[in-house]
């Protein structure tokens, strides 16, 4: 059946196929020095544009993985305000991810750091789930609560591991929680790329039964839809994309809230465009801010994640204000 507004959607998504390369090349030339490629005629100029395609591909990933996962926790969830940081997912794949790094989950292989960060993501959201249920299906608002405390304690156990970690694993934490696209190893690397495209590509499969979920679930009840089924198969494939995300890139915030809104305004309401065009427009967002964080007070580079966060802040209460006038949900 034809949609209303597929030429339109064509029509924005070859535009966005246009301008992304130009912008991602463009994110190529920034660096501490100016704009401009490196000289490729000597061995620091190629160590340099390495680097630097090495952190594109990071950013890539990173940004895929978190903003489809909140696109789609906007979407279980009904809220504008829904992202993995906000019901503690992230919380608790950070909490994973450092404990892998201090206490050392290198004999898991490349694997072993997003399948940790994987396992207590989803113990997290099953906390929470098990906080907000109080003898029936819990509310949007007690979810999202729910995660913020959860998120919380997740912190102050990150905190206190720091806090008696050595001055090498506190550094190294230290320096992940505030967002780092520092490339891994390729191995690494490799296995976050099969997570994170499975992942989107399982997403985007389930996206005809999101747009009717979205309507309610007594809605997706009555068209057929398994709402169970649906919700608990997506809720694991998105907290697979946050903690895939996390063990890469760190504690790398708004990502999830920013970028899923631009591209709803952009392609409407349908996840057959929303996904993919989320997980392209979350990239190239972290991209250029990656290549924003090591130019704007260069040579001093400042980690990614602080960036995100000076945007997503007044992004977050815009969003709210809007929210506290017009609620999505009753």
């Amino acid at each position: 059946m034809p949609v209303k507004g597929a030429p339109l959607n064509r029509r924005r998504a070859l535009l966005l196929v246009v301008a992304v390369p130009l912008l991602l090349g463009f994110s190529l030339l920034l660096g501490p020095s100016g704009i401009g490629l490196p000289d490729t005629a000597n061995v620091s100029g190629r160590a340099i544009l390495d680097l630097r395609l090495g952190r594109f591909f990071m950013g890539m990933l990173v940004g895929a993985a978190l903003s489809t996962s909140g696109t789609v926790f906007q979407a279980i969830l009904r809220n504008p305000l829904a992202e993995p940081y906000v019901l503690g997912v992230s919380g608790g794949a950070g909490l994973g991810a450092a404990l892998s790094i201090l206490v050392g989950g290198a004999w898991l292989g490349a694997a072993g750091l997003p399948l940790t960060a994987f396992l207590f993501a989803v113990l997290t959201l099953l906390a929470v789930y098990g906080i907000a249920n109080q003898g029936g299906i819990p509310s949007v608002y007690s979810l999202i609560l729910s995660g913020v405390i959860v998120s919380a304690i997740c912190s102050s156990v990150i905190m206190f591991l720091v806090s008696t970690a050595d001055i090498d694993g506190m550094h190294t934490v230290v320096w992940w929680m505030l967002g780092n696209l520092q490339p891994s190893s390729w191995s690494e690397q490799f296995v976050s790329l099969f997570f994170i495209v499975s992942s989107i590509l399982g997403l985007w499969l389930f996206a005809p039964a999101l747009n009717v979920l979205t309507l309610g679930r007594d809605m997706a009840h009555y068209q057929g839809v398994n709402a169970g089924l649906v919700t608990l198969m997506t809720l694991l494939l998105s907290t697979l994309l946050a903690a895939t995300a996390v063990s890469m890139g760190g504690m790398i915030g708004f990502v999830g809230l920013i970028v899923p809104h631009v591209m709803r305004a952009l392609f409407g309401p349908d996840h057959r465009w929303l996904v993919p065009a989320s997980a392209l427009g979350g990239g190239t967002f972290l991209v250029l801010c990656d290549a924003l964080a090591r130019t704007i007070m260069a040579p001093i580079e400042i980690p990614v994640g602080v960036v995100t966060a000076l945007a997503g802040g007044p992004f977050f209460l815009i969003v709210l204000r809007k929210k506290m006038k017009y609620a999505w949900i009753d």
